[in-house]
């Protein structure tokens, strides 16, 4: 029977037409975050390209050159400050707790991982309240410090859970050899299970950043003088679209930079142990 290239090419074009539809509105952002304001507020047609492209928007929202209601710049260097911090935190923890839960045997094990899997189930929604209460007792609340904490709090559950099921991939003669040559639990963690589940942690840690970029809601009950970039944006979004479309804009590439250095450990780790189903 001849083989036939028409399957191949209708699974491109639809992946094609997939990526094309979850990239249109990012286009369109970027689009409209340099359009000046009569082309954005255009009543009777929809500009495309015709236009004269202007940096305004980012000078006023980035640059600082407009009223200093739209500047984001302290924004955006806090959200950085926020993720990264949030991530590494949850990673010095889950780590340990994961690699704890994959292979080292203990009393009430499976008890543990339950409560990990229960608090991955819970909305931090439901923990929200008596967090305010207590963040305000403490003297955390509006802090980036309190922020981080929660962040990582979020995104302990998740991040133990993943990073198990990289650590269960790992074939068990490997930390076995290495014990009856005369290494420490701790040697094994560090010099060989973490340096083999490296795409695992680099998917981890992607999954974990974006989460505190994009987190709103503990932002908005946790903070009320530091504005993190959800809060900046849904304050910016008014009739003024071209500033809201710029720092749209801006707040995606830090995220997509991340994910652009990491995404070949991002690819393997996502996708690992789908071969063995």
């Amino acid at each position: 029977m001849p083989y036939s290239p028409l399957p191949r090419h209708l699974r491109d074009l639809a992946a094609i037409a997939t990526v094309a539809l979850f990239m249109f509105p990012l286009f369109w952002w970027g689009l409209n975050s340099i359009k000046p304001a009569h082309a954005v507020f255009e009543n009777f047609s929809v500009t495309w390209f015709d236009f004269t492209p202007t940096f305004d928007n980012y000078r006023v929202t980035l640059g600082g050159e407009g009223p200093a209601f739209f500047t984001s710049r302290q924004a955006i260097l806090d959200t950085i400050l926020v993720a990264t911090g949030a991530t590494l935190l949850t990673l010095a923890a889950a780590l340990p707790a994961a690699f704890a839960l994959s292979l080292i045997h203990f009393t009430r094990k499976r008890a543990m991982f339950l409560w990990v899997l229960f608090h991955r189930i819970l909305p931090p929604i439901a923990v929200l309240v008596p967090l305010v209460f207590t963040y305000t007792q403490a003297g955390l609340r509006d802090t980036r410090v309190g922020v981080i904490l929660a962040h990582a709090a979020v995104n302990l559950p998740f991040a133990v859970l993943l990073l198990k099921s990289f650590f269960d991939d790992v074939p068990r003669e490997v930390g076995e050899a290495a014990t009856i040559d005369g290494a420490t639990r701790l040697q094994c963690f560090t010099r060989i299970y973490a340096p083999l589940v490296r795409s695992g942690i680099a998917a981890t840690a992607v999954l974990c950043f974006i989460f505190s970029w994009t987190e709103f809601l503990m932002a908005l009950f946790l903070t009320s003088t530091i504005r993190l970039l959800p809060i900046q944006l849904s304050l910016v979004v008014t009739q003024t679209w071209g500033f809201t479309a710029a720092l749209s804009t801006a707040s995606i590439l830090p995220a997509f930079l991340f994910v652009l250095l990491v995404q070949r450990h991002l690819v393997r780790g996502l996708t690992m142990g789908l071969a063995k189903g």
